[in-house]
């Protein structure tokens, strides 16, 4: 495994790691057409739920100092809601976004400084006992993808695919 500068991201680069495995198993197999595909017109379908995770790493990647931006951010910035009237990208785009912001924020999570991650970032919670921290933040981003691709795991089994695998694949670094 590789080291990060802070040792504060000794938790966070396992577990990101890990949800970049799981985001891609999570995916496997499932049609184009099932992605968008809603139970009972009461969830949100596949790619809404696909396409805010990795809104979740632009987001991170905002935080970490990178420039970059979500070419989808009007569509999922902030949870924003599933709208049937709105044409989302497929899946296969979003994978392929997914791919090329994730490296990105894996290497700056590895460079990050105690000083950087200690910095404040405002998101306006008001919960007492959060400090809004770029740290925090991306404690956060980590509990929201296990989220999401719990949510997703949840839709494969509702829409007859079977659960996710857990295989690794080690040629991905990040």
């Amino acid at each position: 495994m590789d080291t990060p500068k802070s040792k504060k991201l000794e938790v966070i680069i396992p577990a990101y790691r890990m949800h970049t495995q799981s985001f891609i198993n999570v995916l496997d197999g499932i049609s184009e057409e099932d992605t968008v595909k809603r139970i009972e017109n009461k969830t949100n379908h596949i790619v809404w739920m696909a396409g805010n995770f990795i809104n979740m790493r632009y987001g991170l990647a905002w935080v970490l100092g990178l420039q970059e931006q979500d070419p989808y951010n009007d569509l999922f910035f902030q949870g924003k809601a599933l709208d049937e009237s709105f044409k989302y990208p497929g899946i296969a785009e979003l994978k392929k976004n997914f791919h090329e912001i994730s490296p990105k924020i894996y290497q700056k999570l590895l460079e990050a400084s105690d000083e950087e991650l200690d910095e404040i970032f405002e998101i306006g919670m008001n919960v007492p006992f959060v400090k809004e921290t770029k740290l925090n933040f991306t404690g956060m981003c980590i509990g929201r993808e296990d989220y999401l691709c719990g949510q997703i795991g949840l839709m494969r089994k509702i829409l007859g695919y079977p659960g996710m695998k857990y295989d690794m694949d080690e040629n991905i670094k990040y």
